[in-house]
């Protein structure tokens, strides 16, 4: 699929409206530069300027915005058949969770929130995703201790290694995410280790195991339908699991939006930003639900949408900042060789 694929990605929807389908997508209520780059899902890349490709639902698809517009396209077709339009439009439908009118929120939120409402001018169309269980809660048991870009590195290996080939873009070779049975093996740990993944290779080899031998794949769907409490404390049974990487996949896979991932950075924003004392000394359980309980209370049923806006924002800053401190280190050497 290769050379098929790389013509089609050069192209824009304008040089080839065959080929793309467009659905409503005002930067208002989505941004994909900001949504897929910031920390929910770890399986797209900017293929080029503009373009964001990756895999959702064993398909590869690229995306992109031309003002109002959510233009899309999928590869595969040579082996799959040309997937049906109304099918692809309801599966980005689902996962950018489209039918939640975003503008409103935003509104309500700042009317709440002088803080938020000063922070959610800069990034607009924030919205949560809404992921595959599974993929989304292996993927997370490898952001203990580590940063976007290598988490990001990781979930790639992991796939090249263990998820089914679904074709090459631009001689890049695409892999989808890898089944629960295809992690559940004796060996796993010991291959994960050898791709670098440290601790967590016991994680999350053991965590696949459990799901296959207790819940399985299904019933960790259905975790949609219980109330987020009983979903955390099923997912917290799992190894590798605690407080944060749970909530972070019962507000990105399990449809509970009240769910508040904290971390230290959320814990300090609470504290320094908001004035809450809270929790104590350290992040015990104790003060994950009480600094989640805290914006709930301050944001409502969607705190978990709104935290992930202020989260957006301040990556983004500490990216611009960190961009801007290498700049500064690159001028100063230049002007010392000079």
């Amino acid at each position: 699929c290769g050379a098929a694929a790389s013509m089609k990605l050069r192209d824009g929807p304008s040089a080839c409206p065959s080929l793309w389908r467009p659905l409503p997508g005002p930067p208002s209520e989505l941004r994909l530069d900001l949504v897929l780059s910031s920390g929910q899902t770890f399986r797209w890349w900017e293929s080029s300027p503009g373009a964001w490709t990756g895999v959702l639902g064993e398909r590869v698809w690229t995306l992109r915005q031309e003002r109002d517009r959510l233009w899309y396209t999928v590869y595969g077709e040579e082996q799959d058949g040309r997937p049906d339009g109304a099918e692809t439009d309801q599966v980005l439908r689902d996962y950018f969770q489209l039918d939640v009118g975003l503008p409103a929120l935003y509104r309500a939120w700042g009317a709440a929130d002088p803080l938020f409402r000063k922070v959610a001018n800069d990034f607009p169309g924030v919205r949560v995703l809404r992921q595959d269980p599974v993929e989304c809660l292996l993927s997370f048991i490898c952001t203990s201790n580590n940063h976007i870009s290598r988490i990001t590195a990781m979930i790639e290996r992991l796939c090249q290694a263990f998820g089914r080939h679904l074709c090459c873009l631009d001689a890049r070779p695409v892999h989808a995410f890898p089944s629960l049975s295809a992690l559940a093996g004796a060996d796993t740990e010991a291959r994960l280790r050898a791709l670098g993944f440290g601790y967590r290779a016991k994680f999350v080899s053991g965590t696949a195991r459990a799901i296959v031998e207790g819940l399985g794949a299904e019933g960790l769907r259905r975790l949609r339908t219980v109330p987020y409490a009983e979903a955390r404390r099923e997912l917290c049974a799992l190894p590798g699991v605690g407080t944060k990487v749970a909530d972070c996949v019962c507000l990105m896979a399990l449809d509970k939006a009240e769910a508040v991932p904290v971390d230290t950075h959320v814990w300090h924003i609470a504290r320094q930003r908001y004035g809450a004392v809270l929790g104590g000394r350290s992040l015990t359980p104790r003060a994950h639900q009480e600094i989640g309980d805290f914006f709930r209370g301050l944001w409502g049923p969607r705190a978990g949408w709104a935290q992930a806006v202020l989260f957006c924002a301040d990556l983004r800053k500490g990216q611009e900042l960190a961009g801007s401190r290498d700049q500064a280190r690159r001028s100063q050497g230049r002007d010392n060789r000079g």
